[in-house]
């Protein structure tokens, strides 16, 4: 399914082009999902596996970091997201379109999602924001990386631009602590 719907788009493919491909029945393809679900799948299956071959704890208690060392952290987890939305607006733009619809789940939104606000939240601890300082900042960070994406998909900003872009929020976030509640 990936590669019909990036040879030769995503409306243009069909279920039975999946299948054929595949060497299996239309009736298999649907019983794993219609196009929207392989999408979603597609996508998560590859952001699961950036995310997964991403961390790993080494058993050693993290260091403090400066603001900037917790910038490139903060950027490092969600710059190999950009760029494959980047990579082919089209199919983010149809994914983007089928989360925001809401018939499928994915993982952005689900545990992958309290897993980069955990990090984030950590990261912004190592750069000396409060424990409840650095959740709240990390959902900060977090939906504006969503929106990011969602604009990526777009095509209203481009890759460099969006990068750009998240990195200044990230910093902000970073060097402005809360204020009074």
């Amino acid at each position: 399914a990936e590669r019909l719907f990036r040879a030769q788009g995503f409306g243009a493919t069909t279920v039975r082009q999946i299948a054929a491909e595949a060497g299996v029945s239309a009736g298999t393809v649907m019983s794993v999902g219609d196009k929207d679900a392989l999408l979603v799948a597609i996508f998560d299956g590859w952001i699961d596996a950036v995310h997964r071959a991403r961390t790993g704890d080494d058993g050693t208690a993290p260091a403090p970091m400066s603001a900037d060392v917790a910038v490139d952290a903060i950027m490092a987890l969600f710059e190999p997201f950009i760029r494959y939305f980047a990579g082919d607006e089209e199919l983010s733009r149809e994914y983007a379109a089928i989360i925001v619809r809401g018939a499928h789940e994915s993982a952005i939104f689900r545990n992958l999602a309290l897993s980069l606000i955990t990090e984030i939240a950590e990261a912004l601890a190592r750069a000396g924001l409060g424990g409840v300082d650095s959740g709240r900042a990390a959902r900060v960070v977090h939906y504006a990386y969503l929106g990011i994406l969602m604009t990526v998909s777009h095509g209203t900003i481009q890759e460099p631009d969006a990068v750009d872009q998240l990195r200044e929020v990230v910093g902000f976030v970073v060097t402005h602590e809360g204020g009074e509640e």
